[in-house]
């Protein structure tokens, strides 16, 4: 490489550094700003929402996750009859996934500075989707596919309301809204 080309592409490598510093801040910022208020944890003056109301939109999640993962276990627990094998273990493996869901809503509340809402009393209220016990197998299917849907909607609407503001809690919402589509499709299959 000559010398005109060496200096071309350090004069391009210049650039681009000086292009990525216009939207970072520069080191010492950084570090300033992190030591304010280190008591906030993951909560940084750069969080663009309400840190309380995230936290109330993600308790609410918290709460449909719980009040799914019991309908799930009951259903699994007293499905009767001559196919309710197989399906019952498919509500217990849906039942443990969305208890997986509730431990990823409730580690990141603590992130936010919030506390995870676990009281039984309050569960019903605030879930999403309704805890329904019920008698035949095609109504467990039907009832879980029901609550599977509105977690869909809820969890949609959830990621537009974290969208580019909080894009941590926005791609936990994402994988958790892929495996709500995924159990709604094996719901409706059930049925077919």
């Amino acid at each position: 490489m000559n010398t005109e080309s060496r200096q071309a592409v350090s004069t391009i490598a210049d650039e681009e550094a000086s292009d990525a510093g216009a939207f970072l801040s520069d080191v010492a910022t950084l570090r300033a700003r992190a030591r304010q208020h280190i008591e906030e944890g993951a909560v940084t003056g750069g969080y663009s929402l309400n840190a309380h109301a995230a936290v109330k939109v993600l308790n609410d999640a918290l709460a449909t996750e719980l009040v799914c993962t019991l309908r799930y276990r009951q259903h699994a627990f007293v499905a009767r009859g001559i196919h309710s094998d197989p399906i019952a273990q498919e509500f217990l493996v849906h039942s443990n996934e969305e208890l997986a869901h509730a431990d990823l809503l409730a580690k990141r509340i603590v992130q936010l500075g919030g506390t995870p809402e676990f009281n039984p009393d309050r569960l019903s209220q605030r879930s999403h989707a309704e805890y329904a016990a019920c008698e035949t197998l095609e109504a467990m299917i039907r009832e879980n596919l029901v609550a599977e849907r509105i977690a869909i909607e809820s969890y949609r609407e959830m990621v537009r309301y974290f969208a580019e503001h909080d894009p941590t809690t926005r791609a936990m919402l994402e994988g958790i809204l892929a495996m709500e589509e995924a159990h709604a499709d094996e719901l409706a299959d059930l049925l077919g």
